[in-house]
């Protein structure tokens, strides 16, 4: 038997790994591109009490109230910014009235999420601070007037905030006429 010189087997060897390691990436490559069977859907049966339905206002519902409490406003010359936030707090729709203060905006958003979380308007939240002080210092929150709530069927489901009007009463008198424009 002939004996092969190293440059001989040094190629063999180079030869043979590059085959093996080409057979392995295309393994790889194979069963990545074979889509693995999805897993069965699972069908949830609303009356097994696993679940719960709730009930969100509409992109449309939610600028046609923030359009009418910005409306409200400018009827007695008021300039304010208006947010309507879902009922998880997320903000849906927010409208910064002509010469609106520019703290006006991030307290509107902030009077809405705080009206919808307790559902309540947050001129009423305000009177529970004497008993409660620190939950004021719950983030994201406002307890100041210009805050209410939007409601379906006893339930939150928005909040309409007001802020850069005189006072916070006629933020939140704008905040009602805004919620009340949905029940039309």
């Amino acid at each position: 038997m002939k004996k092969l010189s190293v440059r001989t087997r040094v190629l063999t060897g180079a030869a043979l790994v590059a085959a093996l390691g080409a057979g392995t990436f295309g393994a790889v490559s194979a069963s990545a591109s074979t889509p693995a069977a999805a897993p069965a859907a699972v069908a949830a049966d609303a009356t097994d009490g696993n679940l719960m339905q709730s009930t969100h206002l509409t992109i449309e519902a939610a600028t046609k109230a923030a359009q009418a409490t910005l409306d409200a406003a400018e009827k007695e010359n008021q300039r304010v910014s208006v947010a309507v936030v879902d009922r998880n707090g997320n903000t849906v729709v927010t409208l910064r009235g002509d010469g609106a203060g520019p703290q006006s905006y991030e307290s509107a958003v902030k009077k809405a999420y705080t009206a919808v979380s307790w559902n309540a308007p947050t001129s009423e939240l305000v009177k529970r601070l004497q008993n409660a002080p620190t939950l004021k210092d719950i983030p994201g929150t406002l307890f100041l007037a210009g805050g209410a709530p939007v409601t379906a069927k006893g339930a939150p489901i928005a909040g309409i905030g007001v802020a850069g009007a005189p006072s916070g009463d006629l933020d939140e008198k704008f905040a009602r006429a805004g919620a009340a424009a949905l029940a039309k």
